[in-house]
Formats: C-alpha cells, sequence, structure tokens
C-alpha cells in the first residue's frame, strides 16, 4: 500500500468512525443542551486531547515494537485486523438502537469531562492500537506516521462535533431518529470487515 492509497482509506474509514454517535458524540450533544455551544466545544476539545494521548501512546508502543521485532509487528497488524473483523461483525448483526448515553454527568467542567471520558475508555485505547497500525505504509517511520494518523482523526473528529454543535436541534433529532444509529453501524462495519479481510489476505 503506498501512501496515498494509505492515507485515502484511512480517511474513508476515520470518516464513517467519526460520524457514527456513540459516547463522545452523546456527551457533547448533552453538554450543548445543557451549557451552551461554547461548553459543547470545550468538551470536544477535550475529547480531542484523549484522543492525541491515546494516539501518542500507541506510536510510543510501535516504536518499541519495531525495535525489538519486525515480525511482533506483523503479528500486532495480524491481531488489529483480527479484531476490525469481529468489530465489523458485532456492528452488522448486533448494532445499536440509540446513541451511548453513558458517561459521565455534565457539570462544570466540560474540557475535563470530555478528557477522561476518552482516556478511562478502555475500548478507545484497543481501538487506536488495532486501527492506526493498519494504516502505516512501507517505507515511512511508523510512530510518526501512526501519531499523524491520530491528528488527523482528532481534525476530522473536532469538525464533525463543531457541525453537530452548530446544529445542535436538527443534529440531535437526526441521530435520535429510529434506525438511524443501527443503519451507521451496519455500514461502519461492513468497511471493517472488507478491510479486515483485504489485510488478513495480504500480512
Amino acid at each position: 500500500m503506498t501512501i496515498i492509497q494509505s492515507l485515502l482509506a484511512f480517511l474513508a474509514v476515520a470518516a464513517l468512525v467519526v460520524i457514527t454517535p456513540g459516547l463522545d458524540t452523546a456527551l457533547v450533544l448533552r453538554t450543548t443542551t445543557s451549557e451552551g455551544r461554547r461548553s459543547g466545544l470545550r468538551a470536544a476539545l477535550g475529547i480531542g486531547t484523549g484522543c492525541l494521548v491515546w494516539g501518542a501512546a500507541v506510536a510510543l508502543g510501535l516504536a518499541a515494537i519495531l525495535a525489538a521485532s519486525a515480525a511482533a509487528f506483523a503479528v500486532v497488524r495480524f491481531a488489529g485486523a483480527a479484531y476490525l473483523l469481529w468489530l465489523g461483525v458485532k456492528l452488522i448483526l448486533h448494532p445499536r438502537t440509540g446513541m451511548d448515553a453513558a458517561g459521565p454527568p455534565v457539570g462544570s467542567h466540560p474540557f475535563r469531562s470530555g478528557l477522561f471520558t476518552n482516556l478511562l475508555n478502555p475500548k478507545a485505547g484497543v481501538f487506536y492500537i488495532s486501527f492506526l497500525p493498519q494504516f502505516v505504509p512501507a517505507g515511512v517511520n511508523a510512530p510518526t506516521w501512526t501519531f499523524l494518523l491520530a491528528v488527523i482523526h482528532v481534525v476530522m473528529g473536532l469538525a464533525w462535533f463543531s457541525l453537530l454543535i452548530g446544529a445542535i436541534g436538527r443534529a440531535r433529532r437526526f441521530l435520535e431518529r429510529r434506525g438511524v444509529v443501527a443503519a451507521l453501524d451496519r455500514v461502519t462495519g461492513c468497511v471493517f470487515v472488507g478491510f479486515g479481510l483485504d489485510l488478513a489476505r495480504r500480512i
């Protein structure tokens, strides 16, 4: 996979991940509704900061793995492909019926709420560990490229949250409409399965 192919594939999959509503989306919408747009943006920035911390942790971990063994890095990529397949099948067969509502209550520190909602969610770390290494093309510095992908993902997420915050009423009504989240889950699941199969074939 070339650098351009890797980047385009990442952008396509990351876009689906960003727009599929989950815990982060629920927090931003809930914060904006109860405390206003500025607080919603602060929560979004906290979430983005948490993603960057996870991205840095994954990049540093890859650096250590590559220093130890190229075979170990191949194992990480294979495990990531298997995880994408499992996650994709799960999303197809058991899509959610609505946005995730769990999470910390909205308080006076929206940035902190967004940050710790992300940092204390082990699913975010597992997803980054399995997701980002799949888009590392040959001939690049893997840790640097991995962190760059995390930055791109965060920028995309902040842009999406800004759109939701700007159209809070319509966005909330659309995402809470019956079948919307389930449809997004199934589409994302199909993409994950296809990408996981392709990776398993090439590893």
